[in-house]
């Protein structure tokens, strides 16, 4: 704002100077007298000044005149480049003029414009290196695909801009769509320049999607060689590659080599819920269910998670529940105040039927951070305990107003998937997926959240049939919940007798 200020007022200063000085020419008396060869010449004080002016001009016109005089002589006496060497620095300069104006105008968005001052610079320079690569991204803005795409080719045809109209084309493809094609161009700008960041992201990328996961791996090796990736976050990456790599392996039904993927994975990334579950598998499979005990364990110290309690459950799947509790207090000892920790263990003592353990293991969860799962595993215990349908019916319309608990979420454009993946199934970014509650709008209802027992309807009481004090069915309070959505169905259900199978 000040540097405009101060050019204003030296622009008007200007003016105004030249104002007053042509005022006092005018104004003045005298003049310039020039005798030649006998005649006298007069010139008023205006007539002195237009006449200076002319000379300069006249000068400068001699000036160019001789310049070009002595080229001609030079030509002349055996110089063959003098003359083109005397044009060539006027088209170089009036080239290089048109290649700035054509860059101002790519800077300030008008496309046509650049694309005609890149006409004029090739005209006059012959550098396709600088202005075939103008032409092209100026037709990009112009919107003219073709005319950018033949550029595009122009360059690649040159082995100093080959990498840059391989990435041009590259980028037109994945804008089409066309990832087929943009992945093959991806692989050659990658080769040309193994250390170019952004090309090594959208390979990456790409056979991420393809599922090409040791091209992705060797890639990934690749950025972390180029200083492009911290170490660590290529460690995290590099088990999520191994662990998808170990997944098809799995699907092919080659055991072995899965099970040393998976584990290879989980060494990776200990914090990697899928690679640890997919591990201890493995384990299990080895008959080696002490491996696989301490690597779930530590796995749940890093991140409670309920896949984490099911492959657990799995070493032993025909325990008895009071065996059962026992045996998973080893496992959520790291983390008792967890809210995971706190619904697995209250879900263990439902199926072991000690409903005043579980409602003590459950704690203050209800109210301090309430879960369709928690609020659910309350109404639970409060059949257990015998307690009316209105109570009941009371803890089962409130889990339809709470979270949902977490769920695996992409953190790039909060996209909830009922499984972990390695690439959201929404925006195609990778290692995006983290476990967590995902935001939650609020459901207006008629006459508020008074109307829910209505809806969810009267919870059938097996008391009479079943003996006094006896649950209903838990599968049955939960399917009266109308929660049956893949995320809570996701996070555990609801105090099955065999907690084997409850995840």
């Amino acid at each position: 704002m000040l540097w405009s200020l101060i050019k204003i007022v030296v622009f008007v200063g200007v003016i105004a100077a030249i104002a007053w000085g042509a005022g006092y020419l005018l104004e003045s008396q005298g003049g310039v007298q020039i005798t030649l060869m006998g005649t006298e010449y007069s010139f008023g004080p205006l007539q002195s000044v237009i006449a200076v002016v002319v000379l300069l001009v006249a000068l400068w016109i001699l000036l160019k005149l001789v310049s070009l005089l002595f080229a001609t002589l030079k030509f002349i006496n055996g110089d063959e480049t003098a003359l083109s060497r005397y044009f060539d620095r006027n088209r170089e300069r009036k080239g290089f003029e048109a290649l700035s104006e054509g860059l101002m105008a790519l800077a300030s968005g008008e496309g046509r414009i650049a694309m005609a001052k890149a006409a004029k610079a090739d005209k006059y320079l012959n550098k396709p290196a600088l202005t075939n690569l103008l032409t092209a991204q100026a037709a990009e803005l112009a919107g003219d695909r073709r005319k950018a795409e033949e550029t595009y080719r122009k360059l690649v045809e040159d082995d100093q801009t080959r990498f840059v109209g391989v990435r041009g084309i590259m980028k037109q493809k994945l804008a089409d769509g066309d990832t087929e094609t943009a992945l093959k161009l991806a692989e050659k700008a990658f080769a040309l320049k193994p250390k170019h960041a952004e090309t090594g992201d959208v390979l990456l990328q790409l056979q991420a999607e393809k599922e090409d996961w040791s091209g992705a791996r060797q890639t990934l090796s690749a950025k972390l060689k180029a200083g492009h990736l911290p170490r660590d976050v290529h460690k995290r990456r590099d088990a999520v590659l191994a662990l998808s790599e170990a997944r098809d392996v799995f699907d092919e039904g080659n055991d072995i080599k899965a099970r040393e993927a998976a584990i290879e994975a989980n060494r990776l990334s200990p914090d990697l819920i899928p690679a640890a579950v997919m591990a201890a598998r493995g384990y299990v499979e080895q008959k080696k269910p002490r491996y696989a005990a301490r690597l779930l364990t530590k796995a749940w110290s890093v991140h409670p998670h309920p896949d984490l309690a099911a492959a657990f459950a799995a070493i032993e799947p025909d325990e008895k529940p009071a065996a059962r509790i026992k045996r998973f207090s080893g496992l959520v000892k790291s983390k008792p105040d967890h809210p995971e920790t706190k619904m697995l263990m209250s879900e263990l003592h439902i199926a072991n039927e000690d409903f005043p353990q579980a409602r003590r293991a459950l704690g203050d969860l209800v109210e301090a951070d309430p879960t369709a799962r928690s609020v659910t595993l309350m109404a639970a215990i409060e059949r257990g305990e015998g307690a009316s349908d209105t109570i009941v019916k009371g803890w089962l319309a409130r889990a339809l107003t709470v979270s949902r608990g977490p769920q695996w979420v992409c953190g790039n454009c909060q996209h909830i998937h009922a499984d972990w993946r390695p690439i959201c199934s929404n925006c195609k970014s990778f290692d995006t997926l983290e476990w967590k509650t995902p935001p939650t709008a609020e459901v207006a209802m008629p006459g508020g959240v008074q109307m829910l027992p209505l809806i969810v309807g009267a919870v059938e009481d097996k008391s009479g049939a079943d003996g006094a004090g006896k649950v209903a069915d838990p599968v049955e309070i939960e399917d009266a919940t109308l929660v049956d959505d893949a995320s809570v169905e996701k996070s555990g259900k609801i105090a099955e007798p065999e907690p084997a199978t409850q995840k």
